[in-house]
């Protein structure tokens, strides 16, 4: 048994795909029977389903953080303010380096490079 694909509870579908496909290598594919928006990663990952939230749903929770490994943090990083995603601060890990920011629905988002480090 493994992960195979990870449910983001949302009020902002639009806004949400759009962030993670155009700054996270996803893809939208929409399913016109289907209420929830998918989306698939281009190569690797698990794909992400964005489901309606109800209104007693509270947006921006903080017992998961999307994790997205990439070597080199500082560019991916660089790269993201420059297009005006705010992020946190480059982070040192312990022999890695990470920094945190949010997606429109105010959940946790890391980019880490502690997949590629040396253990």
């Amino acid at each position: 048994m493994q992960l195979g694909r990870l449910i983001i509870y949302t009020k902002k579908l639009d806004e949400m795909a759009q962030f993670y496909c155009a700054h996270f290598n996803y893809e939208r594919h929409d399913d016109p029977d289907d209420r929830i928006v998918e989306l698939r990663p281009r190569g690797d990952g698990i794909p992400l389903l964005l489901h309606p939230a109800g209104k007693a749903q509270k947006m921006g929770q903080v017992l998961v953080k999307l994790v997205f490994d990439i070597p080199d943090v500082a560019a991916a990083r660089a790269a993201l303010i420059a297009k005006g995603i705010e992020v946190g601060p480059l982070l040192d890990g312990g022999g890695y380096d990470f920094a945190n920011l949010k997606d429109p629905s105010g959940n946790s988002v890391s980019l880490s490079s502690r997949a590629y480090r040396e253990t």
